[in-house]
């Protein structure tokens, strides 16, 4: 498909700069997918569109302060790191800039001394892997030295990195958040396992293949990059359990679908295990798991924007899209939320 299908307009000032004041304060799009109706509500409303007996999906991945600042040591160039996935052992896969001054066998120093990166390997589009040298505990390193790795629309560093991790963040690995579960509070998970509802963690990385721009004209050229995931016995136990019983599985957020969409497709049914997933959904996937979703407002022309059109139309995905511009929702990663569900009938 065209990548311009997927293109709406968004006026600067709706891309939210800051988390709201209370994480289930922001406003909520209630969507209904089959009758192609929306009302606007608050997040905290949520509670009353799920039911005692449905599943919530959560991805309990931690940010880890992924986004390096140092000086590469032949030159003293300034140079940035990104880290992406962990391979083996210290090895990094990294987003770099300037990418073509860092060639294999360079070294860039962040903090004296305190951790050194090697690069070992030169990857495309940037990418290179870096060896990390350092004393002591790894993350204990980045926690002094990284900041955390903030989409380039946010001007400013947040005054506590809290609030860009969901409050059930567990495993550390992404560089990104998984932020349609901003929203989430723990008195608003206390309410809905009192009402009924089971809370299943599973947990996806998040790396290139969830943020990185569209750079082609046609999807089908489209190549996502693999994150790792991972799906414990007891959730799937438990998943497959809510299959068989026909529950409703309700996704928070894009990186809870693909976790559950891919180890599905693969298995035929829900598999616990560790390994690494490229799915890209699109118009035209044929839905296996997921019967409702929670997720914020996309970029134009992303995989995010194609996924949710793939799961309630790309025409009517537009129109709510143009309705919440219209009605001045707060766009991206600390903004606003939709809440999809109803049967699909495209």
């Amino acid at each position: 498909m065209d990548i311009n299908l997927f293109d709406y307009y968004l006026p600067e000032e709706l891309i939210a700069q800051s988390p709201a004041e209370k994480r289930d304060h922001s406003r909520l799009l209630v969507v209904n997918r089959e009758n192609q109706t929306y009302e606007d509500k608050y997040f905290y409303d949520i509670i009353n569109y799920l039911h005692e007996g449905d599943v919530l999906v959560r991805n309990n991945t931690k940010v880890i302060p992924a986004r390096l600042l140092g000086i590469k040591e032949k030159t003293g160039a300034h140079c940035e790191l990104l880290l992406l996935k962990q391979l083996e052992g210290d090895n990094w896969e990294c987003l770099t800039r300037p990418a073509k001054s860092l060639k294999v066998g360079a070294s860039v120093d962040f903090g004296e001394g305190k951790l050194i990166a090697e690069c070992i390997e030169e990857k495309e589009e940037g990418i290179r892997v870096f060896k990390f040298i350092y004393e002591g505990i790894f993350l204990e390193v980045l926690d002094e030295l990284g900041k955390m790795p903030l989409p380039p629309y946010i001007a400013k560093q947040l005054c506590t990195n809290d609030r860009y991790q969901t409050v059930y963040a567990k495993y550390e690995g992404s560089a990104a958040a998984p932020t349609a579960g901003f929203h989430f509070t723990e008195e608003l998970f206390d309410k809905l396992k009192e009402k009924g509802v089971e809370i299943i963690d599973v947990t996806l990385h998040i790396g290139l293949g969830t943020f990185r721009p569209v750079k082609v004209e046609d999807t089908k050229d489209h190549i996502m990059h693999s994150e790792v995931y991972e799906i414990s016995e007891e959730a799937a136990q438990k998943l497959n359990e809510a299959k068989a019983q026909n529950k409703h599985i309700i996704a928070i957020g894009t990186t809870s679908v693909r976790t559950l969409e891919a180890n599905y497709t693969k298995y035929d049914m829900f598999y616990p295990t560790k390994e690494s997933t490229n799915i890209f959904i699109e118009p035209g996937y044929q839905w296996k798991t997921v019967d409702a979703l929670i997720t914020n407002f996309h970029l134009p022309k992303s995989t995010l924007i194609m996924l949710v059109s793939a799961f309630m139309g790309r025409e009517f995905t537009l129109e709510v899209y143009k309705h919440a511009v219209e009605e001045k929702y707060r766009f991206f990663s600390f903004g606003d939320a939709m809440f999809i569900y109803g049967r699909n009938k495209n």
